[in-house]
């Protein structure tokens, strides 16, 4: 016994099509996700430069008198007076960890002849737990490991350098679009919030406003702090190298890039502190392990009074989340993104903590 079963056409769109367009979008979000990326990150870093667009705004209003043209004049100066910090830390870094590493190199037969006693102390400690002729074992397993990463190397060479070639094209586009969107973003905003909404009740599109103003806010303030504290890092940092160099006679011309090395880590949530500090203490072991120890003391001790006392003064609660919503979101974002998912997961999820607020203000004006 066979039935049959009507349906209209409205049933069968959504029924079929819907699903089917839904599908559609994912494929193409999927397909789109590094454009889509790229273009979240412009979106930050406009955000994120923000604060110092308005100040150097604020400088040519105040020197020169007010003039529309001044704030795209500001963003441009904004935007390559960052532009060139960050061109300066890699010429001066570079450089030096090349060099402090080139010479570690030279240096290290010496260097190993007095810590371990040459060869002759390595077989005479392989003795002790066993091994005679320490010696050759260790020069196979480095022949052997030497062959295999120059195997690999070859094999990969065309792939490495089609893969450092994409990565120059993606940050090109990103300086491209974050200087764009510092120009545009704004007047942007005002033609989107212009036509949204009815004549009659403009209250959702007040509402939206106001949530979207507070997370770029979020975004802005929080960027802007994290910065303040890494120059003061920073300049600790530059500081203790110097009077170690002063002290223990190692070149005093390390001081800065080292300074720059802990500055620029600790824009990282959490963990850029520890990775910066870690950096430091290999570079000054290449020129003085006796340096890199008491460097590595000095600024545990100095992380504790920072992390304590000297970033919650600075940023007090700007962002208003406790320290485990903070350590999720940036497990979330490390996980999900990478080195870049945990720069921005705290902003983030500061963001998610305003939609959150506003959720009650939302959900009336929608009704």
């Amino acid at each position: 016994m066979s039935k049959q079963i009507e349906t209209d056409l409205r049933t069968f769109i959504k029924f079929w099509l819907v699903p089917l367009g839904i599908g559609i979008i994912i494929f193409i979000l999927y397909k789109a996700i590094v454009g889509l990326i790229i273009i979240g990150i412009s979106i930050f870093l406009a955000l994120a430069l923000r604060p110092l667009v308005n100040k150097v705004n604020n400088f040519f209003t105040k020197h020169f008198g007010q003039d529309k043209k001044h704030q795209n004049l500001s963003a441009v100066f904004a935007y390559l007076i960052v532009v060139l910090i960050i061109g300066a830390i890699l010429a001066i870094v570079g450089p030096v960890v090349v060099n402090e590493t080139a010479k570690f190199v030279q240096n290290f037969p010496e260097t190993f002849e007095k810590t371990f006693g040459g060869w002759e102390g390595i077989n005479n400690f392989g003795k002790t737990i066993g091994i005679e002729d320490l010696h050759a074992q260790l020069n196979g397993a480095l022949s052997s490991v030497s062959n295999n990463l120059l195997g690999i190397l070859s094999n990969n060479l065309v792939s490495s350098v089609s893969g450092v070639a994409n990565v120059v094209m993606k940050i090109v586009f990103v300086l491209i679009l974050t200087l764009l969107f510092l120009l545009e973003g704004p007047k942007m905003m005002d033609t989107l919030w212009q036509n949204l909404g009815s004549d009659t009740d403009k209250r959702p599109v007040e509402v939206a406003r106001r949530v979207i103003s507070k997370m770029a806010n979020v975004v802005s303030t929080y960027v802007s702090r994290q910065v303040v504290v890494a120059i003061i890092d920073g300049c600790a940092s530059m500081t203790i190298v110097f009077i170690l160099s002063l002290i223990l006679g190692f070149s005093s011309s390390l001081a800065i890039p080292m300074g720059m090395i802990t500055m620029t880590f600790y824009l990282i949530p959490m963990f850029g502190q520890f990775i910066g500090g870690t950096l430091v203490t290999l570079v000054l072991l290449f020129s003085n392990p006796v340096a890199a120890l008491v460097f590595a003391i000095i600024y545990i001790i100095y992380a504790q009074i920072e992390n304590n006392i000297i970033a919650p003064k600075i940023q007090g609660d700007a962002l208003n989340l406790q320290p485990v919503v903070i350590l999720c979101a940036i497990i979330i974002g490390m996980y999900m993104f990478g080195l870049l998912g945990a720069i921005i997961a705290i902003p983030i999820a500061g963001c998610i903590r305003v939609l959150i607020e506003e959720y009650p203000n939302i959900k009336a004006a929608r009704n």
